[in-house]
């Protein structure tokens, strides 16, 4: 049935968490549940690497007569959600396990969080691998479906409300994405009479047949992705549902929803801008990343300035990243993109581990506010040292990973000319780096309450962390040659549609 080793590991890749998902259902013990999702977490991430090897080595994977489609973007994201998935599993152990022991969750609810964890996981793998886009978009929506579930776990006020607002926003605008999607398909269909259906909605398709496009459509086509996928990417004006959404969340699903669920609906954007490239050159496309891109990071700078409430901060935050990765490949060079993806991977890493480490945080202090958590480093020293390091590595700072993406972002756009857009950059991260840098030194040193019992929790809370923050230095000094290779593939195939304009 299957021809090729690659076609054993994408089927493996997908059949593994739904496998664990049916398994969390039947068995439900706690311990049980678990172990299940840990291990079948491992397993993607071990697919993963030896996806990541194949594509290396072949640059394109087309399997099952181009349902699926690799290359080395696709690669980036698998890599990504399968390493932030298998560390958010661990982490999962301590922290639901602390909630489940404190009666926050009874096993019912246990089990629905490790029943959607793993299906959140299966939506999230089905994007990138996806080469038909009608595939892609309900793998997309789907995410959006599984996440609302666990987000309002607890079923308080608090989460049911950001849930419904996540999800009417969500789905507005992916209704959107869709209207858009259904254009290029339009487009793609009426140049030629002896048009393929069947295949003409599969990317791969698309991109060949886009220089035939009629160029008015595809600018009327490309403006409903941008807002239909821009919305589920965190890209502001439509960005409202995220700090709610991020806020109620459990925090391994947090990590997971601004490390992982963002980039997929970024790497959708990205699918259409190429072809958009390809069809009317970049131009066009690049502009109104570049504009929604800082507009994403003034809102975040004064949203972060004014801030009360952890989680939502970290929100704000991701808000500002998802803009910069948008303005630096609005520039259009090769520096700028390959910064930008090295930053979708940066970021996932940095922020997933801001979340776990806020999520033992504020299990302790046993509030969210930022002004009532202070003292961290005394009372949770390892803990706190973590939440220190994602801080510092957030704002930009050296030798940690985010300040070498961000220089290769910023000097692409002085390199681009585009002057004014770095400038505005500049001073909206200038603006991030004090009100995050004060925050932080706030909740790190200041005095924590006097009856404040010291100790860190377990140790798979503390691996996760610690796992994270090693990443996050090695990668600030050394990016490894295998990684390198597959960010250079990468932006060469996001730059091909501007070459050939």
């Amino acid at each position: 049935m299957f021809s090729s080793i690659e076609s054993v590991l994408v089927v493996s890749l997908l059949l593994t968490p739904v496998i664990s998902g049916l398994l969390v259902t039947l068995l439900k013990r706690k311990r049980i549940i678990e172990v299940t999702t840990v291990v079948s977490s491992f397993l993607i991430l071990i697919q993963g690497l030896f996806l990541l090897s194949s594509i290396l080595e072949k640059k394109s994977i087309s399997l099952f007569d181009g349902i699926f489609y690799l290359d080395s973007l696709s690669a980036i994201m698998i890599i990504t959600i399968s390493l932030v998935g298998f560390l958010s599993s661990l982490y999962s152990v301590n922290y639901m396990g602390i909630q489940y022991d404190k009666l926050i969750v009874d096993r019912q609810k246990l089990v629905r969080y490790y029943q959607g964890f793993n299906m959140f996981l299966f939506t999230m793998l089905l994007v990138p691998i996806s080469n038909n886009l009608g595939i892609m978009w309900i793998a997309i929506e789907a995410t959006t479906l599984v996440s609302v579930l666990l987000i309002m776990l607890y079923t308080k006020q608090g989460s049911i409300e950001a849930s419904w607002k996540y999800l009417l926003i969500s789905t507005v605008g992916l209704s959107l994405a869709l209207f858009g999607i259904i254009l290029f398909y339009y487009a793609n269909s009426v140049y030629d009479n002896s048009f393929n259906s069947i295949h003409g909605m599969d990317w791969t398709n698309m991109v060949e047949n886009a220089l035939q496009f009629d160029p008015n459509l595809v600018k009327f086509a490309f403006i409903f992705i941008l807002v239909g996928f821009g919305t589920k990417a965190g890209l502001a004006p439509m960005h409202t549902w995220l700090p709610d959404a991020h806020s109620e969340a459990p925090s391994p699903i947090s990590a997971l929803l601004s490390g992982v669920l963002l980039n997929c609906a970024f790497y959708g954007l990205l699918r259409f801008h190429i072809i958009s490239s390809h069809s009317i050159g970049s131009g066009f496309s690049n502009t109104l990343l570049i504009i929604l891109g800082i507009i994403s990071l003034g809102i975040a700078a004064a949203s972060i300035y004014f801030q009360k409430d952890v989680k939502r901060m970290l929100a704000f935050s991701s808000v500002e990243h998802m803009g910069i990765i948008s303005v630096s490949m609005g520039f259009g060079v090769f520096l700028g993109i390959y910064g930008a993806l090295l930053h979708v991977i940066n970021h996932a890493v940095v922020k997933s581990l801001l979340f776990f480490s806020s999520g033992s945080i504020s299990q302790k202090y046993q509030t969210k506010s930022i002004t009532d958590t202070s003292g961290i480093i005394k009372t949770m020293p390892i803990t706190g040292f973590m939440f220190l390091i994602g801080g510092l590595a957030i704002i930009g700072m050296p030798p940690f990973n985010i300040f070498m993406s961000e220089f290769l972002m910023l000097s692409s756009g002085f390199s681009s000319e585009n002057f004014l857009a770095s400038a505005l950059v500049i001073l909206f991260l200038v603006i991030i780096f004090a009100s995050f840098g004060k925050h932080l030194l706030h909740m790190v040193f200041g005095n924590p309450k006097s009856e404040m019992e010291k100790g860190d929790f377990g140790k798979l809370s503390i691996l996760p962390m610690v796992i994270l923050g090693s990443v996050i230095f090695i990668m600030g000094i050394y990016v490894p040659e295998p990684l390198q290779t597959l960010i250079e593939d990468a932006s060469k195939i996001i730059l091909v549609g501007g070459a050939n304009s």
